[in-house]
């Protein structure tokens, strides 16, 4: 199953930690005299070593010069920079509004050939139609108290979708049912979206699979995430974009994906779980 989705986190930050501590040794200092040396308080020191507290640019370059490593400042703060990446606030992503965060996942999306995505709770970004995805989109901005730009977002969202039917990626889409009951907006934008499911299944690309109430399950309903390739994963909390690199944990991503695969219905089945869905809005 799953690890915490921060553990790729804390163990890049632990490994800049380590790094520093070395440092510290090679250069015959303890803690204390490094802080001492760097003009710190005695804590600070033990605090990032620990890797409690996230060093600063600044600190790594003042670390370094204390312990005459001027020449590893760079790539320490280069190894620094990418452990906080992998965990994302959506506060920072989103404070410009949407539409830059839809844009920046289109050189990622380009390079993927197999995507593999999961979602419990809505449908799939790249299988949203016009109103469902203004409807989510307008929600969010809401919730967040971002900027309005959700037109913009919308619009770029439904471009970065054509990859659909450019040729040369495959999709794999996983859905719990009950993304095919949560009502996002209205009734006629809930049926729109689950028409829209209904054509898009159809291309030769995606393979729509959807886990019916009634199924019996190895595995609970997970945290939405995606897999590009077999590289890098992305899980989506209420607060942060996690951003998982460590090939352990998505070595488990892509056993958890398989799971919930063969718990899915296909074809006509699934057809036929959309259908009923739309049936239901009356």
């Amino acid at each position: 199953m799953p690890t915490s989705p921060s553990s790729s986190v804390q163990a890049a930050r632990k490994a800049l930690a380590d790094r520093l501590r070395d440092l510290c040794k090679d250069a015959g200092l303890s803690g204390l005299e490094l802080a001492r040396l760097a003009g710190w308080h005695a804590s600070k020191s033990s605090r990032i070593i620990n890797a409690v507290t996230p060093p600063s640019d600044d600190d790594i370059r003042t670390w370094c010069r204390v312990c005459g490593a001027d020449d590893q400042a760079a790539d320490l703060i280069a190894a620094s920079r990418s452990a906080d990446s992998m965990y994302v606030e959506w506060k920072r992503l989103q404070r410009t509004g949407l539409r830059r965060l839809q844009d920046s996942y289109v050189p990622l999306f380009e390079r993927t050939r197999v995507f593999r995505v999961y979602c419990s709770t809505v449908v799939p970004g790249l299988l949203q139609n016009h109103g469902y995805a203004t409807a989510l989109l307008s929600s969010i901005t809401r919730f967040r108290g971002t900027p309005d730009d959700v037109a913009d977002a919308v619009s770029a969202r439904l471009a970065r979708s054509n990859i659909l039917r450019e040729g040369g990626h495959r999709f794999a889409v996983i859905i719990e049912e009950s993304v095919l009951r949560y009502r996002v907006g209205d009734a006629d934008a809930m049926s729109g979206q689950l028409g829209y499911l209904l054509a898009v299944m159809s291309l030769p690309a995606v393979s729509l699979g959807v886990i019916p109430f009634s199924a019996e399950r190895d595995l609970w309903p997970l945290e939405t995430f995606s897999i590009y390739d077999s590289e890098q994963a992305q899980v989506e909390t209420l607060t942060a974009a996690v951003t998982v690199t460590a090939p352990g944990e998505i070595a488990q991503y892509l056993s958890a994906f398989q799971k919930l695969s063969d718990t899915a219905v296909y074809g006509s089945a699934a057809r036929a779980l959309i259908t009923a869905a739309i049936d239901a809005l009356g």
